[in-house]
């Protein structure tokens, strides 16, 4: 990997380059005819697939093989809960959610609150299933039903998914999977064992279905490496291999590439949360976000802005669903006729309108959170009770 940029599970830095991240994890870019495909299915593509947002698979085609063949899956994503969430975890929520809507699959959506506890210094486990129980929140506020999403909290569904995990850690060697993440001799046995629980939501729901499903995980490509190890393995179990879709990064307000995070310095500095109220968005974005603009106005008339540097701008293209709205945004600004402050008076507003709505809805969850948490029950067998 590339000395200037890092990417894995548990740390990003650096100025990503995509491409040789394709290449590096041995992914497939998403192509027009793949996404054509998809279209049949679920009608005009939502932006972040129009804009390459999310722009890797692995076996997306043959995801859509099953569908066609009427073997119609799940899907699969999750969070390490250790603080509150921020905009850079709901990209790959709102696209799951998407894809829920559009394909009529259920998601079955991980709470990782014992890979948070084992990995990070200084938070117990308690506090790891508190924020597990406030983040589910932010899942739910995206609209979904109960019967179309089932959280499972790793602690809480122990029964259900322990005796799954240790069928994948008795097929996966330390060896693979220090060269996967990195282990030596300083982590912790918890770490070297904590991908085999991951990988368990990839085929827990086909135990109860009695017969193997498809499954499908929209990710940001950093967790990527723990499903390059499950693919190997739950083939071996009986099922098929999850299939995958990678996101881009959404990048903290300073830019400098990586990605949204509480670990990248100071938090206020770089990451707005979905519990951010109108004024601290407004002030976080006018202080904080860099800007593309020449140093005058009288220069950025002139010479115009670089929207592609521009942290507001990219913030758009994420959470702006106009296509051509987004587009006289990114010429005007470019030709110099929108200034930076003006730039991030657009954002400001677009982001206040998302998270006032969501966090309307973020409230009215918590009165029905118990619906949406799963059980071990739910995963027996069929037929067993």
């Amino acid at each position: 990997m590339d000395e200037k940029f890092v990417v894995t599970p548990w740390e990003v830095k650096g100025e990503i380059d995509y491409d040789k991240l394709v290449k590096e994890f041995g992914t497939q870019k998403l192509d027009e005819k793949l996404l054509k495909r998809l279209e049949k299915h679920t009608g005009p593509l939502h932006h972040l697939l129009r804009r390459r947002i999310f722009f890797s698979h692995r076996d997306l085609d043959k995801f859509l093989d099953e569908y066609e063949k009427g073997n119609r899956g799940f899907l699969y994503t999750g969070r390490g809960p250790s603080g509150s969430t921020h905009l850079g975890h709901l990209v790959p929520w709102m696209m799951t959610r998407w894809l829920q809507q559009k394909l009529g699959l259920k998601l079955y959506f991980q709470m990782t609150d014992d890979e948070k506890y084992l990995f990070k210094e200084g938070l117990e486990l308690e506090q790891a299933t508190q924020y597990a129980l406030e983040n589910a929140l932010d899942v739910i506020a995206l609209g979904f039903e109960p019967e179309e999403l089932r959280i499972l909290i790793d602690t809480q569904m122990a029964g259900a998914m322990y005796p799954e995990a240790i069928k994948v850690a008795k097929r996966l060697t330390f060896s693979t999977a220090k060269a996967a993440f990195g282990f030596t001799n300083e982590h912790n046995v918890g770490e070297i064992f904590y991908t085999s629980m991951q990988a368990v939501p990839a085929f827990l729901p086909s135990i109860p279905a009695g017969r193997p499903l498809p499954c499908l995980i929209p990710l940001a490509i950093d967790q990527d490496p723990h499903f390059r190890v499950a693919r190997d393995i739950i083939p071996k179990l009986g099922y098929p291999k999850p299939c995958i879709l990678h996101a881009r990064f959404l990048p903290g307000l300073q830019g400098a590439g990586g990605k949204m995070s509480t670990s990248a310095g100071d938090a206020d500095t770089q990451v707005i949360f979905t519990t951010d109220n109108a004024k601290t968005v407004k002030e976080k974005v006018n202080k904080y976000a860099f800007s593309g603009g020449k140093d005058t106005v009288e220069e950025h008339r002139k010479a115009g802005g670089d929207p592609d540097v521009d942290v507001a701008y990219q913030y758009l293209l994420f959470f702006e669903e106009d296509d051509a709205k987004l587009k006289k945004i990114h010429d005007d600004y470019r030709a110099g006729k929108l200034l930076s402050g003006e730039m991030k008076a657009i954002l400001i507003e677009t982001l206040n309108r998302f998270l006032g709505e969501h966090q309307r809805k973020r409230e009215e969850a918590r009165k029905r959170l118990h619906e949406y948490l799963a059980t071990p029950d739910e995963f027996r067998p069929k037929g067993k009770h």
